[in-house]
């Protein structure tokens, strides 16, 4: 290698709530030789991000642009609405979007589900993010509906959260520029995808195409086992029925005459 030449590395950003370090101890087992450097970046700018070429991937929430992205689905999130713990909806195990419909509601400005329509009050003003709109529901001025990981990400003690039954929901999924599909996004596919370092699919081993001497030359022909043991067969029956034949001959075979004796004179 020249001094010219750059280590080859792997830039791989997420959003907020998606934990990527189940697949980023994978890759260091597979490829300890290939840098993984990771980064956190908000909702509204992961595009922006892989766009620009500051990551080769990422894990992101859909939808995003496929006309530039592509993008494999992971898992689909609960989504759960934030209360303060003595609220009146943690007596239920679970929610429905018409229980909150007397509920002033935040509807952040980096929200991540499609909302055809927020349910509940809308609250005077949107919070700028996520994080401040949990500070406004521990202040008891509303409520909030997120994905459970972003519930769990912005945990406080004085709140918890119910399952909205019926609400959009969030999926999480690995995206990079479709024109940019390189061997290590590649490898990445098949690690999140679940597949074994001997699979078959994706990028296959040099040595795998290439034939030692010894491997190229011809083999010699063996007779089959079962062709064997039939040729086997035959010399015995072949040599069963000439003997048999051979008896019967003996058997049938007529005894020589024999001459009468001479009488002494």
């Amino acid at each position: 290698m020249t001094g010219s030449e750059e280590t080859p590395s792997f830039r791989l950003a997420y959003v907020p709530g998606v934990t990527p370090a189940k697949w980023v101890r994978i890759w260091n087992e597979r490829l300890p030789d290939i840098p993984l450097t990771i980064h956190q970046v908000p909702p509204a700018e992961v595009s922006d991000v892989l766009r620009a070429g500051d990551a080769d991937a990422a894990f992101v929430r859909l939808p995003v642009d496929r006309t530039f992205f592509s993008a494999i689905p992971l898992y689909t999130e609960t989504t759960v609405v934030v209360v303060p713990k003595d609220h009146v909806i943690t007596a239920a195990e679970e929610v429905t979007v018409a229980d909150l419909a007397d509920e002033v509601l935040f509807h952040p400005l980096d929200d991540v589900l499609d909302w055809d329509a927020p349910p509940g009050e809308p609250a005077f003003e949107r919070p700028a993010t996520t994080e401040d709109a949990v500070e406004l529901v521990a202040a008891g001025v509303g409520l909030l509906v997120v994905p459970q990981s972003l519930a769990r990400l912005y945990h406080r003690r004085d709140l918890t959260y119910r399952p909205l039954t019926d609400a959009p929901e969030s999926t999480v999924a690995l995206s990079w520029p479709e024109e940019a599909t390189t061997d290590l996004v590649e490898d990445l596919i098949g690690i999140v995808r679940g597949r074994t370092v001997n699979s078959t699919r994706g990028r296959q081993p040099a040595q795998a195409s290439q034939a030692s001497p010894a491997s190229q030359e011809k083999p010699k022909r063996v007779q089959k086992p079962a062709a064997a043991k039939a040729a086997s067969a035959g010399r015995t029956a072949g040599a069963r029925t000439t003997g048999a034949k051979s008896a019967k001959s003996a058997k049938t075979a007529k005894p020589a005459k024999r001459g009468k004796p001479r009488r002494r004179s």
